[in-house]
């Protein structure tokens, strides 16, 4: 197959779990996505999500450009386990001159060497460890989306002093420090809503503030 000469958006190298659900993912919201691995079964199991996946041995720049990942916006570079091959891709994408180059590392030796050659870092393991453990841990927590080290946006199943009262009742804002700024009912997500909204046991709310402030919150709110 040819490689692609327009611009597209975005690229993919290294085709085990975490990138194959990043293709898949990217295809599937409509976008063109250049995909490649040096394992042939792995590229033909994504070539029905992109028509741009490429089988590559050597991840060097002559090999990268055969492809048309030079033609990418953002790259994302998911090769956690072999450590010499994500670093030297990533310096390889960099210096291709990629506007956006994102690498996958598996510890933070691993991550703060990708920093320091200019990429973005993902620690997705570690990421999903976060994740399952603040939901095991907390009874109402649904999913957060984290903003900064302190600032989340985290969904929470309505529950306790909650059912029946009115978001103007509860002032949440000057009570706790947080934010409501969506509200989900009958799977309807409504953002546009009024102070005297009254909450019922099947509504699910979206904060967003300081992590110890919503901590404090969903505390005070349980049955």
């Amino acid at each position: 197959m040819r490689r692609k000469q327009s611009e597209t958006s975005f690229g993919v190298i290294g085709l085990g779990r975490f990138g194959t659900a990043l293709v898949k993912t990217l295809a599937e919201a409509g976008q063109e996505v250049i995909a490649v691995d040096k394992d042939e079964q792995k590229v033909k199991a994504v070539r029905k999500y992109t028509d741009y996946a490429f089988v590559v041995g050597t991840l060097n720049e002559e090999s990268l450009q055969e492809t048309g990942v030079q033609n990418c916006d953002t790259v994302t570079i998911c090769i956690g386990e072999q450590l010499d091959v994500s670093i030297l891709t990533t310096m390889q994408v960099i210096k291709m001159g990629i506007p956006h180059v994102i690498s996958k590392a598996n510890s933070q030796e691993h991550g703060e060497v990708l920093k320091q050659l200019g990429a973005t870092v993902v620690y997705p393991e570690a990421d999903m460890a976060v994740r399952i453990g603040k939901r095991l841990i907390s009874r109402s927590m649904l999913d957060y989306i984290s903003l900064d080290d302190d600032v989340e946006v985290r969904r929470i199943q309505v529950g306790g002093k909650l059912i029946g009262a009115s978001i103007q009742e509860l002032d949440v804002r000057r009570v706790y420090g947080i934010n409501i700024i969506a509200v989900e009912r009958d799977h309807q997500t409504n953002v546009e809503f009024s102070p005297q909204y009254r909450f019922a046991a099947e509504d699910i709310i979206a904060v967003i503030g300081k992590v110890d402030k919503i901590d404090h919150f969903e505390q005070d709110i349980r049955p």
